[in-house]
């Protein structure tokens, strides 16, 4: 995946960042000092840079801004401000995003997603668009297969669908209705459609609703495909 340079001053927060992201895949590096960041980023060049602002050396928005005079690697700020004023200043200052404390390992890895794929070359970019990674789930909207683990999952045309559309809102809660109007394309139908294609699904992933991994049922809600099992 991407290789991942977090500067965060907090071992704890440290700890969890490191986790998330290399559960996703991704090499992390870290720094607990902006100065060290810096050193780090200019030494062995990141592919995505997560910076908190609290920092015990330097202000994280000065940091920002050394990181922008001399590099266009993508920033992901992690900031425990929300006022709007301090944002606007991160976004002008050369931040690609920001997330506001606290913020759950699905969030971080979306986000980060989202910075990397919008930072991508072109025909990168084009690659990552076609392919869905959630977890060790890998999904090709164009070859039409999914691989779980390296395993390829014999799928039907609407169970492919279904989980292709799960994949591009992984961590989001989806409602029955919405996937009936949205992969269906038949409002109309009833919900016991998308529960018999939903236990087909979780049968050929080997999973079962009473024990999910990444293929979750919210109660009342809707189901929800998990980046972070």
């Amino acid at each position: 995946m991407a290789s991942v340079l977090v500067v965060e001053d907090d071992p704890v927060i440290r700890a969890a960042l490191i986790e998330v992201l290399t559960g996703h895949g991704h090499a992390v590096r870290t720094a607990h000092q902006g100065f060290e960041g810096l050193r780090e980023m200019t030494r062995n060049p990141p592919d995505v840079v997560v910076l908190d602002l609290g920092l015990p050396d330097v202000d994280g928005l000065d940091v920002l801004r050394m990181i922008r005079g001399i590099s266009r690697v993508p920033v992901l700020v992690a900031t425990a401000r929300d006022d709007e004023t301090e944002i606007i200043r991160l976004l002008n200052a050369g931040a690609d995003d920001y997330l506001v404390k606290p913020f759950s390992g699905g969030q971080l890895a979306a986000r980060l997603g989202a910075v990397l794929r919008r930072s991508a070359p072109p025909d990168v970019r084009a690659a990552q668009e076609r392919t869905l990674q959630v977890a060790d789930l890998r999904v090709d909207r164009t070859a039409r297969t999914a691989h779980l683990a390296g395993r390829e999952l014999p799928l039907t045309r609407r169970e492919f669908d279904l989980l292709a559309y799960l994949a591009a809102h992984a961590d989001q809660v989806i409602s029955r209705q919405r996937i009936l109007t949205e992969v269906w394309r038949q409002p109309y139908l009833e919900d016991q459609t998308v529960d018999v294609h939903l236990s087909a699904l979780r049968r050929k992933m080997g999973e079962k609703a009473r024990e999910p991994r990444l293929l979750h049922t919210v109660r009342g809600i809707g189901i929800k495909l998990v980046s972070a099992p």
